[in-house]
């Protein structure tokens, strides 16, 4: 399996799935015009991912904004992992944080209580 690229815009996070590691890395801004057209691409390489491969994930989300649609998409997502961690995956979430932006934090904090996967916070200095 490929690995997944989608190179940052001024509205789009930088997304880099790594099928050999199973490290799956979201960088950067999400407010695109038509979020699930943005995403669909994503939604459809992880899904068959957790079908094809079996080795331990690692997402890293690493979000400065997001807006409402974009976050629906983060929310499938998740469901999709969450599938996974049910079915015995081992998954951890590193949800990545400026250490001044209360916000992003408390977002991971509310999909945290949301969903059973593993989550640890990492604060980035500002």
């Amino acid at each position: 399996m490929q690995t997944l690229y989608i190179e940052k815009t001024k509205a789009t996070p930088r997304i880099a799935f790594d099928a050999a590691t199973g490290i799956l890395n979201m960088e950067g801004d999400s407010y695109p015009e038509n979020a699930m057209h943005f995403y669909q691409p994503v939604l459809d390489w992880l899904s068959l991912y957790l079908i094809e491969s079996f080795t331990p994930i690692t997402l890293n989300f690493r979000l400065d904004y997001f807006n409402t649609s974009s976050s629906k998409c983060i929310i499938t997502i998740l469901e999709m992992v969450e599938h996974a961690v049910k079915a015995g995956r081992t998954v951890t979430l590193n949800w990545h944080y400026y250490e001044d932006d209360d916000d992003m934090r408390e977002h991971g904090e509310e999909f945290a209580e949301d969903f059973s996967i593993p989550f640890k916070f990492v604060a980035i200095p500002s």
